[in-house]
C-alpha cells in the first residue's frame, strides 16, 4: 500500500514540477509503441508466408560432356613399336592429323625395307601364274571343240558307210532269196527228169545237163550265203568300228576337258594366293602408316605415358591422352531414388559453378545471382555403384551461357527447380517431412482433359 501512495505522490509532484529532467528520468509522459511493432511483424509475417516459394532438389555434380566423343580419351598404339621421335610435348594444342609420335618396328617379320616391293613382286608372278593357267586352260577348250568336231566328221562317215553296207546287206539276202528259188526250181526239175529218164521220155544226156544246172544252182546259192554273211560281218565291224570311234574320242575329249578344268582349278587357287599376298600387301602398308601415331581431333596433350626415345610400347598401350578443343559442356549429378521421380527429361535446373561467386536465395534460384541455367537431357535408368541415379543436364540455350573457363571434372552445385508454391505450405511439409510436389501435376491434368475431350 505504500508503494502504491509513494508512486502516486511521485506522478503528482512531476505534474506540478516544472523540472524537464525529471520527466525524462521517470518516463511519466512516455507512451510505448510495443503493441504496434507486434502488429506490424506478425502482420509482415502473414504476407512472408504467403510468398511465393521455389521447390527443388540440391545436388553436387562435375563438369563433364553431352557426347562420349568430347570427353577426354587415351591414344593408344595399335602395333608394338619403339620410340623414334616426339613431335609434340605435354600441354601443345594439336590438329586432327597431327603427327605425335613416330614409331620404330621391333618384329623380325617386318624388319625388311623392301617388304613391300619384294610382296608386289611376288603378286606380279602370281598373276602371270593365273594367265599361264588360263591360256592352257583356253587351249584345252579349243582342242576339246577340235574333237568335238572330228568326232562328228567321224561318225558321219561311218553312219555312211554303215548305211551303204546295210543297203548290200539287203541287196545279198535279196540275191540269196532268188538263188535259193532257182535252187528249188532246178530241184523240182531234176527230180522230173529222173522219172522220165526212167520211164525213157528223155535221154541221159539230157538228165545230165538238168543235173549240172542244179549243181551250178546250189553252187550259187552257196556262194550268195557266203556273201550274204561277209556283208553283214562288214556291218558289225562297221558297228564296232563307230563305238570305237566314240569311245576314243570320249577319251580325248575327257582329257582335254580334264586338262581345262585342272588348268581353272589352278587359275583359282592362284587367284586366292594372289588375294591372300593382296591382303598382306594392304596389312604392310597399313602397318607402315601406323608408325606415325596422329591426333585423332583437335585437343590439348596430357599425360605422355612414354618419356624417351628408344623406349617399348606394346600393342594397345597408351601413347597420351586428348582433351578435345570443341566441347559441349554438361553437369553429371548424382540425385537420391526418393527425388528420381521429380527429374524429368527437359527440367530446369540451375547451376553455382565453383570458382564463380555467386549469391544464392534457396526459394528463389531464379532471382540469384552467379547461377547458370541447364535443362535435363538424360536420366539414367540404372543405379550407380554409389546407390544414386544418374542425371546428365546440358547447357540451357534460352540462358545466359556457361563460362568458357570451365574444365572437365569441375565441380557444380545444381538445383532442380519443382513447383512454385507458398513459403507456409513449404515450412508445412518440411515440418510433416513430405516430398516435394510432383512436377507434372499440370501437365497430367492437361492430359487428361484432353482425353475427355
Amino acid at each position: 500500500m505504500m508503494e502504491k501512495y509513494i508512486t502516486a505522490d511521485i506522478e503528482y509532484q512531476a505534474q506540478q514540477s516544472q523540472l524537464g529532467s525529471f520527466k525524462k528520468v521517470y518516463k511519466i509522459e512516455k507512451k510505448g509503441n510495443v503493441k504496434k511493432w507486434l502488429y506490424g511483424m506478425l502482420i509482415i509475417l502473414i504476407l512472408a508466408m504467403l510468398l511465393p516459394w521455389t521447390q527443388n532438389i540440391r545436388a553436387k555434380g562435375t563438369i563433364t560432356t553431352l557426347r562420349q566423343e568430347q570427353r577426354p580419351q587415351e591414344l593408344n598404339t595399335i602395333i608394338a613399336g619403339r620410340v623414334l621421335k616426339w613431335y609434340v610435348k605435354e600441354g601443345d594444342f594439336v590438329k586432327e592429323g597431327d603427327t605425335i609420335l613416330q614409331l620404330g618396328e621391333v618384329k623380325v617379320d617386318y624388319f625388311d625395307p623392301q617388304l613391300l616391293s619384294r610382296t608386289q613382286q611376288q603378286i606380279d608372278a602370281k598373276q602371270q601364274s593365273i594367265e599361264g593357267y588360263k591360256s592352257k586352260a583356253g587351249t584345252a577348250e579349243t582342242q576339246t571343240s577340235a574333237l568335238l568336231q572330228g568326232q562328228y566328221l567321224k561318225l558321219q562317215s561311218l553312219n555312211n558307210k554303215m548305211l551303204q553296207q546295210q543297203l548290200k546287206v539287203t541287196s545279198d539276202s535279196t540275191d540269196l532269196l532268188a538263188v535259193n528259188n532257182e535252187l528249188n526250181v532246178y530241184k523240182r526239175q531234176i527230180d522230173a527228169a529222173k522219172l522220165m529218164l526212167d520211164s525213157g521220155v528223155i535221154s541221159l544226156v539230157d538228165f545230165e545237163k538238168r543235173r549240172m544246172n542244179y549243181q551250178n544252182a546250189a553252187a550259187k546259192k552257196i556262194s550268195a550265203e557266203n556273201k550274204y554273211s561277209q556283208s553283214k560281218q562288214e556291218l558289225i565291224i562297221l558297228r564296232i568300228e563307230k563305238n570305237s570311234t566314240v569311245q576314243e574320242y570320249t577319251d580325248k575329249i575327257s582329257k582335254a576337258e580334264g586338262d581345262k578344268y585342272s588348268s581353272l582349278s589352278n587359275a583359282a587357287s592362284t587367284e586366292a594366293d594372289v588375294a591372300k599376298l593382296k591382303n598382306i600387301y594392304a596389312s604392310y602398308d597399313a602397318r607402315n602408316q601406323l608408325y606415325y601415331i596422329k591426333a585423332p581431333q583437335n585437343g590439348q596433350v596430357i599425360k605422355a605415358k612414354k618419356a624417351g626415345i628408344g623406349e617399348i610400347l606394346k600393342e594397345g598401350e597408351m601413347v597420351v591422352e586428348i582433351v578435345p578443343t570443341n566441347i559441349q559442356y554438361a553437369v553429371e549429378m548424382f540425385i537420391e531414388p526418393m527425388d528420381l521421380p521429380l527429374i524429368n527429361m527437359g527440367q530446369k535446373v540451375r547451376f553455382v559453378f565453383d570458382g564463380f561467386p555467386a549469391i544464392v536465395f534457396s526459394g528463389w534460384p531464379t532471382n540469384s545471382y552467379g547461377t547458370f541455367g541447364g535443362k535435363v537431357s538424360a536420366v539414367e535408368t540404372s543405379v550407380s555403384s554409389n546407390g544414386k541415379f544418374r542425371v546428365l543436364v546440358a547447357e540451357d540455350p534460352d540462358d545466359r551461357k556457361w563460362p568458357q573457363q570451365l574444365r572437365m571434372g569441375g565441380g557444380a552445385s545444381g538445383i532442380a527447380l519443382l513447383k512454385d508454391v507458398r513459403i507456409y505450405y513449404e515450412l508445412w511439409r518440411n515440418i510433416n517431412g513430405f516430398p516435394p510436389d510432383y512436377y507434372k501435376q499440370a501437365e497430367n491434368k492437361e492430359t487428361q482433359n484432353s482425353k475427355y475431350e
